[in-house]
């Protein structure tokens, strides 16, 4: 293999990515490009035979790509017929694919709230559009992909073939129509999630910001209204910031989530609205639910209620929980969109009715000290009602005890690569901070297959354009090219948008494109 300044890829990547950029392609939404040899010819082509360790954590967007490499019966794109392909996910996605070889898997999240209250034999639904469906489900629920005993889940569509920050209102006023819709049939516990925040937050558009903020204001009157018109208990928060902050100290926009706190509001059209509520984190949000609805607190959850054990509920009462994704506590600035946004709704909750604030990341949520919080560990402290390890935090200490370097099912994918004198490929975030993973996995499993002698390894890239700075990816190529030079293993052979090779609306044909590009080498071509 070459030892030449562009032997690696990541330059000839980052010089097709600008070219793009000069098109109007964005990071998120980045077209395939794959690297070619002489002829033109795609390098680093999965093959049958060869070893994929997905090196992506957390889950629901990483299903579809998934499923298009394991699943028997896949039919949603022309595939090939891998008959002998090792896929090793670092974290387990999805329930269904939980035979698969998986590096870090879970531990089981027993007790969650949707179980305390299915166990209680009351009905619970849960509903979100799509973008945070899996949020109200999957992660609330523990990792369980399945509705417990009297739960009912509404999935609403988000939009489709259009940037989100063209509709800032997404998909709201169907959720809310749902909501009240479960309101009217009376079920227990509804928890719903408004996605807006948080994915309106992630684009550097402040005026869909602001619009986003009064969108969501304007259907939160209109749900908080009918729940306490039919006497529900009404817990308002969120799972982490990201919307109160629109531009960065260094004037550049801010598409990241914050380490800000986050609200909580009670409503109890029965209780007196002087009632102190406690500060706290989202992990005590299990409990107050709990309270409400008259069911014990399980000795697992050591999450407190927030409200005072004195409070007089006046006996078994309905909830709702809203969780308003992103909306964090910010400065009365003009760089906060909440701040700016006409918001009359929430301005009179806040001032009429109790409220606190809640920690929603580092430590309170099981992440790693100083981190923002995300939706993902968010919901799973909420349901959980106590702080659990986020995959990040068990991967990095696996990374810093060692034990990242001799976990076995990483140590016999590259094991397994070399019997077959195949080749390993890694399938990559490059990004240093995302939720959703780090380019230093790939970078560890580049080490290990060089203390392995394992010459053939090829890295695939998925560019993030949400955790990074927009515009940054070739420069994160070129940082990526000298990393892999001074290990002297591995070429990065194609890139491709998050927004399409993680896609977790079932579009699908977002899907065949990151997957072509990695099997058949189709995309736009970055020459060697």
């Amino acid at each position: 293999m070459s030892t030449t300044h562009h032997a690696y890829g990541a330059t000839a990547l980052a010089e097709a990515v600008k070219k793009l950029y000069s098109e109007g392609q964005v990071d998120y939404w980045l077209e395939p490009i794959v690297l070619v040899g002489g002829q033109q010819k795609p390098i680093g082509c999965i093959e049958d035979g060869d070893a994929v360790v997905f090196c992506c954590r957390r889950g629901e967007r990483e299903i579809q790509l998934t499923e298009a490499f394991v699943e028997p019966g896949f039919d949603r794109f022309p595939r090939r017929d891998f008959q002998n392909l090792t896929f090793v996910t670092l974290t387990l996605y999805h329930e269904k694919f939980k035979d698969l070889p998986i590096a870090f898997a879970p531990t089981t999240i027993k007790d969650t709230l949707g179980e305390i209250v299915s166990r209680a034999g009351l009905r619970q639904m849960h509903t979100a559009e799509s973008e945070k469906f899996a949020h109200v489900t999957f992660f609330l629920n523990g990792g369980n992909n399945r509705p417990f005993v009297g739960e009912d889940d509404v999935r609403i569509p988000s939009p489709k073939g259009i940037p989100f920050d063209q509709v800032p209102e997404l998909s709201l006023a169907q959720v809310a129509e749902e909501v009240i819709h479960g309101i009217d049939q009376r079920y227990d516990w509804i928890v719903t999630n408004f996605a807006n925040g948080d994915v309106v937050g992630h684009t550097p558009n402040v005026q869909a910001k602001i619009k986003c903020a009064e969108a969501v204001d304007l259907r939160l009157g209109q749900v908080a209204e009918a729940a306490l018109a039919a006497d529900y208990v009404v817990l308002i928060t969120a799972d982490h910031g990201i919307l109160e902050v629109a531009i960065n100290p260094d004037g550049t926009p801010n598409v990241a989530h914050t380490t800000n706190l986050v609200p909580f509001i009670l409503l109890d059209p029965r209780g007196p609205e002087e009632v102190k509520v406690s500060d706290g984190k989202l992990a005590d949000l299990a409990p107050t639910v709990l309270q409400a609805l008259d069911i014990a607190q399980p000795p697992t959850m050591d999450g407190a209620s927030l409200v005072p054990p004195e409070y007089d509920w006046e006996g078994q009462r309905r909830v709702l929980l809203i969780i308003v994704d992103g909306w964090g506590i910010g400065q009365n600035y003009n760089s906060n969109p909440i701040f700016l946004a006409q918001t009359p709704v929430w301005d009179d909750l806040v001032r009429r009715h109790p409220c606190a604030q809640l920690r929603a990341s580092a430590e309170a949520v099981g992440l790693r000290p100083g981190k923002p919080g995300n939706s993902e560990a968010g919901h799973t402290n909420i349901g959980a009602g106590r702080v659990v390890l986020q995959d990040d935090v068990r991967l990095d200490l696996a990374m810093q005890d060692g034990s990242f370097y001799t976990n076995e099912t990483l140590c016999e994918a590259i094991h397994e690569a070399k019997q077959r004198q195949a080749s390993l490929h890694l399938i990559g975030l490059l990004t240093e901070k995302s939720s959703h993973g780090s380019i230093d996995y790939p970078l560890a499993l580049l080490q290990m297959a060089k203390e392995s002698d394992l010459e053939k390894v090829y890295l695939h890239v998925i560019f993030d354009g949400r955790s990074t700075t927009p515009g940054s990816a070739p420069a994160l190529l070129e940082k990526l090219e000298r990393q892999v030079a001074q290990i002297g293993v591995g070429q990065i052979v194609s890139g491709v948008g998050r927004g399409l090779a993680l896609d977790r609306d079932g579009n699908y044909a977002k899907t065949k494109r990151a997957y072509d590009a990695f099997v058949f080498g189709d995309g736009k071509y970055a020459i060697l």
